[in-house]
């Protein structure tokens, strides 16, 4: 047993350090004693940092027999392919926006000075399904959505070039060598470590021992993603007849530049490059480059019910929505195998909050695809929420995963049929 250990720690090898997990016997104490798949299933999620005007948006009705918003309007010969979820929210997450960051992972308080985020449901998803493809998950957009299992989240991309490029231009000879070389000289620092880290098991508590299982768990995995890109590395990219994106920059032209990243999401689910997706918009100062629209995102967002705000903020609203439908028709019309990239791809969309107003509770819901049988709204209590995290659950099952519970979840989500 060990009399002292440095409260941090590190396994060292080939000049490499990689922390160890918090242990017990890191904390100081007062006394000594020791106290590949034949059908590929994907999930999507795009998050709309600013929510919706919900009269627009959010059906009067539940049922099959809702009448279609006039945001939903040009959706209407997809009716059947998706379903419309209100009054679900994640318990005790508040905050308005800053409740952007728990919307996948349902962790409670982000707005608070301690708050720690827990792992989202893609990069959840990626630890059993992300080795199957070239990329684990994507990350698109201005991010915050996705998170580690240490609550450190994932950096995203939101220029579509530089997705393009990591999917489907090769990099020169002398480059893709570099990186197989450093690759393996990662293996190797992770074989190292593993090595340092099982040889204090013998001087550890049993409490610290399972911490240190988990550790080796979590750098097994990291070996084995490790593996995988180097053997990706000798693959060739998949060619596709698109010419690459050229990136826009003008930040005003919003709806250009998601239309380049919902093309990029397409390609990417249609080449089999990865089968998890999350895209935040964000955009939130612009001023959209649309015809009757001269005020900023935000600034219309927080209307107090003038007109000619709402006139502007349905503008851009519409055209998000009507870029969302387009995506999953275009998914629907491309065949795979006896169906289509639609019926195996999950598409969510919604926000963390009601409306423009903070208030996250009833959040605007819409799920696409994925073999569900849809066509109706799911509208539940009000004032009494059920779980968001129920629909994960069913999503994560739908992938495959044999999960029964996430976050705040009390089962899988009611009315939801494949």
């Amino acid at each position: 047993m060990l009399n002292r250990i440095l409260r941090r720690v590190f396994l060292r090898g080939a000049g490499v350090a990689m922390a160890l997990p918090a242990l017990d016997c890191m904390t100081p104490t007062v006394t000594s004693s020791a106290a590949e798949t034949t059908e590929a299933r994907r999930m999507v999620a795009i998050n709309f940092e600013l929510s919706f005007h919900p009269p627009n948006l959010i059906p009067a009705t539940g049922g099959r027999d809702y009448e279609l918003t006039p945001y939903l309007e040009p959706l209407a010969n997809l009716r059947d392919d998706f379903t419309f979820i209100s009054g679900t929210s994640h318990p005790e997450v508040d905050g308005g926006h800053a409740a952007h960051k728990s919307w996948l992972t349902g962790a409670p308080h982000p707005g608070a000075a301690n708050f720690k985020n827990s792992i989202s449901i893609d990069q959840l998803a990626a630890k059993q399904i992300g080795l199957q493809t070239r990329f684990a998950y994507m990350a698109l957009g201005g991010g915050g959505l996705s998170v580690s299992a240490n609550g450190v989240q994932v950096p995203a991309h939101g220029y579509a070039s530089k997705h393009f490029e990591a999917m489907f231009l090769e990099g020169r000879p002398d480059k893709k060598k570099r990186q197989i070389e450093r690759l393996r000289e990662g293996r190797s620092v992770l074989d190292t470590v593993l090595d340092s880290a099982q040889r204090m098991q013998s001087r550890v508590s049993q409490q610290d021992r399972q911490k240190l299982d988990e550790y080796f768990t979590a750098v097994r995995e990291a070996e084995q993603q490790l593996h995988k890109s180097e053997q990706w590395q000798h693959k060739p990219k998949p060619k596709v007849d698109v010419t690459p994106p050229q990136d826009i920059r003008d930040g005003n032209d919003i709806i250009n530049r998601a239309r380049q990243l919902y093309d990029v999401m397409y390609l990417s689910i249609l080449t089999d490059s990865t089968r998890l997706i999350t895209y935040s918009v964000g955009d939130s100062n612009a001023v959209a480059t649309l015809p009757g629209v001269s005020m900023n995102y935000h600034d219309l967002s927080h209307h107090g019910q003038d007109p000619e705000k709402l006139k502007q903020l349905g503008i851009i609203e519409a055209e998000h929505v009507k870029l969302f439908g387009d995506f999953i028709r275009r998914l629907k019309e491309t065949t795979e195998g006896d169906s289509n990239l639609l019926d195996r791809s999950m598409v969510l969309m919604g926000s963390h909050m009601h409306s423009g107003g903070h208030d996250n509770r009833n959040l605007p819901i819409i799920l696409a695809g994925g073999g569900f049988r849809h066509g109706q709204h799911l509208a539940f209590n009000q004032n009494d929420n059920d779980p968001l995290a129920n629909l994960y659950v069913s999503m994560l099952q739908r992938l495959g995963m044999n999960v029964n519970k996430f976050s705040s979840s009390t089962g899988t989500l009611r009315g939801l049929e494949t």
